[in-house]
């Protein structure tokens, strides 16, 4: 088995490599990106001054285009910026423009001075003492279409997802490492309640139906099931605030949010209880699809599992149903369910984008499916990478369950 994991890890890499470089390839080609919104910014403020007849008219100067081109790095071709993202390539951390032989400040209390002994080589020096060069530093001539190049002052670092780097969010102007880490908890709680009602309740309810195959529960429960799985949460949680958030009918629930406003003043037993008030209809919409799937499959499962011959013969041999059902044949028929439980993994990430948008909850969910609409590279890359490493490692710890329940399973 460990042979087994150790080739599943080392497929895991170019798998990795492969399902990022077609998402930053689809990213990188939506139009609408920062780089668009950005110029379309310029040229409204450009119009607004005068700068042209109207908004489709006017013309930005070819040397703003430039710094925005390098600022996103759209200067460099494709692969260089994916192994910019990567962390594999040097970017530019930081980006001065610069005139020979003049000093400017670079941070930290420095100023630098660069200058030219002969053409094409330059020199960055310490403004304060010209003998001394500054390390980490080097010049870059700016490309611009129809002009001159101009010098930039450049320092250069490895930085991307590999480094643990996420960059900045074009909307927010935050890390987007903080943003993940400010929305986790959210979306933690929200998927870890999620996963405990949907296994527990649809393995006991898939239980008693194949108890009781045929028979009214089995029935009604089957009715109540596949409504809920027809239809959509989103669509189901907006029911649930008309009916029970006080829009048309009764006023028992909130109308949205994921906590009261004086949550903080809260004693920790009364900050559980407005959780746990604030999260039922999240819940309900977000796990009513998993229901069906798990309950069917547990029943059907279990149906399967009674109707072979060494259940016959626990039976013949005197053992009492219960040890025979929830012994015997339960545990052959949790094999289809264990080889689900790597979802278990991706809990933080456990949300639905139009759910939390219904029910207004500051979750991942919501994060992402907002940078979506805006074109905000870094956080859809960030869950892109997110999404990728989970289902790789999602799949192993299925089928390390997979070889628990069932011992007679060999990974070779």
């Amino acid at each position: 088995m460990t042979e087994y994991f150790i080739r599943r890890l080392l497929l895991a890499v170019p798998t990795f490599f492969i399902s990022t470089l077609i998402v930053f390839g689809i990213v990188q080609g939506a139009p609408g990106g920062p780089l668009e919104q950005q110029l379309q910014q310029l040229k409204n403020q450009t119009a607004e001054q005068g700068g042209g007849n109207s908004i489709g008219q006017t013309e930005i100067p070819p040397s703003e285009v430039a710094k925005l081109e390098r600022y996103y790095h759209f200067h460099e071709p494709f692969f260089v910026r994916y192994l910019i993202w990567l962390g594999l390539w040097q970017r530019n951390e930081l980006d001065f423009s610069v005139t020979i032989g003049e000093a400017r400040k670079i941070g930290g209390g420095k100023r630098a001075v660069v200058e030219q002994p002969s053409p094409g080589q330059f020199r960055v020096l310490d403004a304060n003492d010209r003998t001394k060069e500054l390390d980490g530093w080097e010049v870059e001539m700016m490309e611009i279409e129809g002009e001159a190049p101009q010098p930039r002052l450049v320092k250069k670092a490895y930085a991307g997802i590999l480094t643990f780097y996420f960059g900045e969010s074009f909307q927010y102007n935050e890390p987007v490492g903080d943003l993940i880490a400010d929305r986790f908890p959210v979306s933690f709680q929200f998927g870890l309640i999620g996963f405990i009602l949907a296994y527990t309740v649809c393995i006991y309810m898939g239980i008693l139906k194949a108890l009781n195959h045929g028979g009214a529960f089995d029935f009604g429960t089957s009715v109540i099931v596949f409504v809920g799985y027809s239809i959509p949460g989103w669509a189901l949680g907006a029911v649930m605030l008309v009916l029970f958030g006080g829009g048309s009918f009764l006023d028992i629930f909130p109308l949205g949010n994921f906590q009261s406003e004086n949550y903080l003043e809260l004693s920790f037993f009364d900050k559980f209880l407005d959780r746990a008030y604030h999260f039922i209809l999240p819940t309900i919409a977000y796990t009513i699809a998993q229901f069906a799937t798990l309950t069917m499959l547990t029943k059907n499962s279990l149906l399967e599992n009674l109707s072979k011959d060494y259940v016959r013969t626990a039976f013949a041999k005197g053992l009492r149903e219960k040890r025979v059902v929830w012994v015997h044949a339960l545990r052959n028929s949790l094999i289809p369910i264990a080889s689900r439980i790597g979802g278990v993994i991706g809990l933080f990430v456990a949300s639905s984008y139009l759910i939390e948008l219904v029910f207004n909850i500051d979750g991942l969910g919501k994060l992402s499916f907002q940078a979506i609409l805006a074109r905000d590279y870094n956080i859809v890359f960030a869950f892109a990478v997110i999404s990728v490493i989970l289902l790789i490692l999602g799949q192993m710890l299925s089928d390390l369950a997979l070889s628990f329940v069932n011992p007679r399973i060999r990974f070779k």
